[in-house]
């Protein structure tokens, strides 16, 4: 299934045969400080830049409702984000993946995407609408 908005990706997750956790790591984009006159100018254009993570959260599927569910939610801890990057994880057929189960998957993701290893990941902008990195 092409995951071409938020709620295919909600879609897809109810629809495993094993229960899912899906993962979020809201970043925002930063200017390194090593960073070259032409990366400035093209980051003051809105273009590049290094993403930093800035909150994670796990959640099972039944527990979002829409992105704008989500995005609320990440409101209420004080970072304006400019991307949020998915993932899933899955359970057993007789067991879902717990919160705690979330904490190493999440936080393996979190390194990937300080690394800028994110091919596993979908990025969705703030609108909940997917983004072609690249």
């Amino acid at each position: 299934m092409d995951i071409l908005s938020f709620d295919d990706l909600l879609q897809a997750a109810r629809a495993q045969p094993e229960a899912q956790r899906l993962l979020f790591v809201f970043t925002g984009v930063e200017l390194p400080e090593d960073s070259t006159p032409l990366q400035r100018e093209r980051f003051q254009a809105g273009q590049g830049g290094a993403l930093v993570p800035l909150m994670c959260v796990d959640k099972r599927p039944d527990e979002l409702t829409s992105f704008a569910a989500l995005a609320q939610e990440s409101s209420q801890f004080g970072h304006a984000w400019g991307l949020v990057f998915a993932a899933a994880m899955s359970g057993t057929v007789n067991r879902a993946p717990t919160t705690e189960d979330a904490e190493e998957p999440l936080q393996r993701m979190v390194e990937s995407i300080k690394q800028g290893r994110i091919g596993a990941f979908i990025p969705f902008d703030p609108q909940g609408q997917p983004v072609q990195m690249g």
